[in-house]
């Protein structure tokens, strides 16, 4: 249940430590070009892409600032386990995507590996925000990926 006395304002820097984690990658695929570089297409979802983009914003703020003071500390060890096994996924992903290994797993593994990661952070911090933000933005992010590059 949201109560809304439980949270506050704050800097939650491993938000944003997790956030760069995911975003390196495409760090390098914005200066480096991949061979089959399916990804710089003109996207044909150009309203499910603005959406993502916002609640991507609404995700990363509410990752970094808001706090839950009942926020589980340590994280428990399922939580964790789980993103270390899905950014390691998420990088095989773009490491075949490099490869030119380009199908429709690989497309939904950069598409659903990262959400997926925000998803269990934002429940390893009970932050609702954050959760409700993320599973919008994973929504968009398939249906861009599934869309664009799989239909």
């Amino acid at each position: 249940m949201l109560k809304i006395s439980n949270y506050q304002m704050g800097f939650d820097v491993w938000g944003l430590i997790l956030f760069l984690i995911i975003m390196f990658p495409n760090f390098i695929w914005f200066a480096i070009p991949a061979t089959n570089d399916v990804l710089r297409n003109k996207s044909i979802t150009p309203v499910v892409d603005m959406v993502a983009s916002v609640f991507q914003v609404i995700m990363v703020v509410a990752l970094c600032i808001i706090i839950n003071k009942n926020r589980y500390k340590p994280m428990k060890k399922v939580l964790f386990r789980g993103i270390v096994i899905l950014l390691i996924l998420y990088y095989i992903g773009w490491y075949l995507y490099y490869a030119g290994i380009i199908n429709q797993v690989v497309i939904l593994d950069l598409s659903i590996a990262p959400c997926l990661v925000f998803i269990l952070f934002s429940i390893s911090r009970k932050n609702v925000v954050a959760l409700l933000s993320a599973s919008i933005f994973m929504l968009c992010h398939i249906l861009y990926g599934v869309i664009n590059f799989i239909i």
